[in-house]
């Protein structure tokens, strides 16, 4: 049974910091395996990808086939109903506008000493997405990660899918296509993310790794991080809903399951003013996870890390709320946006019980790609600006050498940095000859 909490009872905090704390992530020990791997994709590049690949995915293959053929994209493509093109075209176009806003300026401007100061945006040279194969084989992740990088302006955008037993989803070979991806692979797990972040003799190395993937993804890009930058580990999905009494079970039930059903490890919290609305809504959920396919995954997370909180008002709900940092937070009371006003820790924010969390996963426009495990109080949702670098530009006058240079010797010499001032102060004399 999920966890039924009171903030009225006497043993409240108690009972709420152990849902904190609560360990969801299922991470077994796999750091000396995924170093082994990474280790033999860098010694031995095509041959150990090849090896991994007939390993873990039952999949034997020669170094050429190891990147899909334009011919075999577009006949794959080609197998997509009409429908389904017609949908995953319509959330590229949704998300692309949105994430086209997001694009900062360049700045460049002379300060009252006469230096010229600024700063310029550029995107990295590659990125590289990883994609999860299998069941977690998602189209809209290859949409929300590669249209920010294009949209940035990324000159060369790959992503590695597993397809075990040669199977092989053509929604994302198509949401590959429709977003502008450039090269895609048949690699997983962390032999791809070796191969993404070193190269071998048939991937050529990136820049930036983004994408989700298992524990062994999870800890390859931890491992080759500072080699390449990386956009996050992104742990079980959540989602929080602060609910009032005006609101109808099935909806908000069913927004929990929304994100039940991912994973046995995600966690779904409702919080609400209304008790009696609370029993409601698990009343819902008991029925509808007789009817839904995935309802043995969505009732053991909801069993094992679900919980209803009954709060005094929303003021205290708002409060809990930061204490959580949501990946989604669902704000279903009269007022949502003056209500989001007084949050400050959320990955993402659904305005309304017309807004469910679904939406956004694929139509709405932001990114899906959220901060999990508390992670929304130091850092936010993928954005162009993952792709993006800032590169700063300063432009000293005579005048303004003058002007600031002295302060700058004096500092150097406080650091017993004596060429750092002689910099300076070589100019300075030049200046006064």
């Amino acid at each position: 049974m999920p966890v039924f909490l009171d903030t009225s009872d006497a043993d409240f905090e108690l009972s709420f910091s152990q849902l904190l704390t609560a360990k969801r992530e299922d991470s077994p020990d796999v750091d000396d395996t995924v170093a082994a791997i990474i280790a033999d994709v860098r010694a031995r590049g095509d041959a150990a990808l090849v090896e991994l690949t007939a390993k873990f995915d039952r999949l034997e293959l020669e170094p050429s086939g190891l990147r899909f053929t334009p011919e075999e994209i577009e006949a794959h493509c080609a197998s997509v109903p009409a429908n389904e093109r017609a949908a995953l075209e319509i959330a590229a176009e949704r998300i692309r506008a949105y994430h086209v806003r997001q694009m900062p300026d360049n700045a460049l401007w002379t300060d009252p000493d006469g230096a010229t100061l600024g700063w310029r945006w550029g995107a990295v040279a590659a990125a590289g997405l990883y994609v999860p194969g299998g069941l977690a084989s998602y189209p809209s992740s290859v949409l929300m990660n590669a249209i920010p990088a294009k949209v940035a302006g990324v000159e060369r955008l790959c992503i590695t899918v597993p397809t075990p037993d040669g199977v092989v989803n053509p929604l994302v070979l198509l949401a590959a296509r429709i977003a502008g991806v450039d090269e895609i692979y048949r690699l997983g797990g962390a032999q791809a993310i070796a191969a993404l972040a070193y190269g071998t003799e048939t991937v050529a190395p990136v820049d930036k790794i983004t994408g989700p993937g298992n524990a062994f993804v999870a800890a390859a890009k931890r491992r080759v991080f500072g080699k390449v930058g990386i956009d996050m580990i992104a742990g079980p999905s959540e989602i929080l809903v602060i609910a009032d009494g005006d609101n109808d079970p099935e909806f908000v039930a069913l927004d929990l399951l929304s994100q039940a059903e991912h994973d046995e490890s995600a966690q779904s919290i409702l919080v609400t003013t209304d008790a009696a609305f609370g029993k409601a809504v698990c009343a819902e959920i008991d029925r509808l996870l007789t009817e839904l396919d995935r309802g043995p995954i969505a009732g053991a997370s909801w069993r094992d890390y679900g919980a209803v909180i009954v709060v005094r008002d929303l003021d205290e709900a708002a409060l809990l709320s930061d204490r959580v940092a949501p990946e989604h937070l669902e704000l279903c009371v009269a007022d949502p946006l003056a209500l989001s006003k007084k949050i400050r820790h959320a990955g993402a924010i659904f305005l309304g019980q017309w807004t469910p969390e679904a939406i956004g996963d694929y139509v709405g426009g932001p990114n899906h790609v959220l901060p999990t495990a508390r992670s929304a109080r130091f850092s936010s949702g993928l954005s162009v600006l993952d792709f993006l670098k800032r590169t700063t530009l300063a432009q000293m006058t005579p005048q303004a050498l003058r002007a600031i240079g002295p302060a700058a010797e004096t500092l150097a010499a406080s650091e017993s940095l004596q060429a750092h001032g002689l910099s300076v102060t070589a100019r300075l004399r030049k200046l006064n000859d």
